[in-house]
This record gives structure tokens, sequence and C-alpha cells, in this order.
């Protein structure tokens, strides 16, 4: 498994550039964002997902290491393969993909070239429990990790409700009482959340 190229970048096509990485050049597809942060004759370093086939091997490259994780997540759905998931990550940026997931937002999805109504959905319901909103979304405010929100947000998943929800709901209750203790949050995000589905 190739996790990484670093060298020159030697050319720069419009879906993959090559890097000479000791004498030797890796041809790595890559997303236009990703590709338009590389610079011909200049040094980089790119994060690589190795896909074998029985006729290919293919490297996939990405400058971010959220951009690479989704890459691999999309392809656990029946349906996406490596170049529509290329394609998701062309058109949707890391936190805009996560938030699209979280908030179960399919119709962001069919943006996509090749991803279509039914895609989008299978998207959102395998996907949403497995991705956190990007850190500061919209809607989330308030909730730390290690303060007692963060804790009671993570009770809160465990007793079955989804991060983005539980998040949102702790979140409501720290805007009424900012100064409840956790027993309080608990019961009062339960309340707000209802009998989990």
């Amino acid at each position: 498994m190739i996790a990484s190229v670093s060298g020159e970048v030697v050319d720069i096509a419009l879906d993959h550039a090559v890097v000479e990485c000791a004498g030797v050049g890796y041809r790595v597809l890559a997303t236009p964002p990703t590709l338009g942060k590389l610079v011909r004759g200049k040094q980089t370093r790119l994060l690589t997902s190795m896909i074998v086939r029985e006729d290919s091997m293919t490297l996939y490259g990405f400058t971010d290491p959220a951009a690479r994780d989704l890459f691999g997540l999309l392809q656990t759905v029946t349906g996406v393969g490596p170049r529509l998931a290329m394609a998701t990550l062309a058109v949707l940026e890391p936190e805009s993909l996560r938030r699209a997931l979280a908030d179960s937002d399919a119709k962001a999805l069919t943006a996509v070239p090749g991803i279509g109504k039914r895609v989008a959905e299978r998207l959102v319901v395998e996907l949403r429990d497995k991705v956190d909103a990007a850190p500061g979304a919209p809607g989330v405010p308030g909730v730390s990790a290690s303060g007692v929100g963060g804790q009671v947000a993570e009770a809160l998943v465990g007793l079955g409700f989804t991060e983005n929800a539980a998040q949102q709901a702790v979140a409501a209750v720290l805007a009424d009482q900012p100064d409840a203790d956790s027993s309080t949050l608990l019961r009062s995000a339960l309340a707000g959340l209802g009998p989990r589905r």
C-alpha cells in the first residue's frame, strides 16, 4: 500500500499529476482543487489511496487527510466506486460533504454528476452516523468535546441517537441553561429529543 508520495511535480493534467519520487514518476489521480494547489517543478507531498483491481493499480491523491478518509468512507456504500467518490470530493469540499451527510441533505449530494436521488439517499442513510458535522457547523454551537456538553452528547450517542442530533439537543439546552450540571443537561436533552426511533 502506497500511503503517500513526495517529490517534484513533473506534470499536471486535468485529472492527474505526475510526482517523481526517487527517480520514479507516479501518476496520481486528484480532484481539481487538489491539482490547483500543485506547481510544476516544485516539491509536493500527497497523501494517497491505492486501489488495486485485476487490470490496474491506481493512486488517488489528496492534500487533506479528511478528504482521503471521506474517499474511503464513500466507497463503503454499494454502487460508489473510486471515480464517483472522487467526483463527490471534486464538487463538495470535505466540510460541505460531512455537513450534507450529517444533516441528511440528499439534495446537496445530487449536485454531483453520477449521483441520482436513490444513490444520494443511500449515502445519507449509510453514512450519516459515521461522519461528524464539521467543527463549528451552524446550529451546533457551544458543545465542547471535553466539557460537560461533550460528555452528555457522547452519552446520548451511546443511547442510540445520532451525533448530530445529540449535539444539537445539548446545544439547545445549554443556550437556555448555560450552568446546567450533567444530570440536568442529560434529562433536558432527552426531553428535547423525544423517544428514539
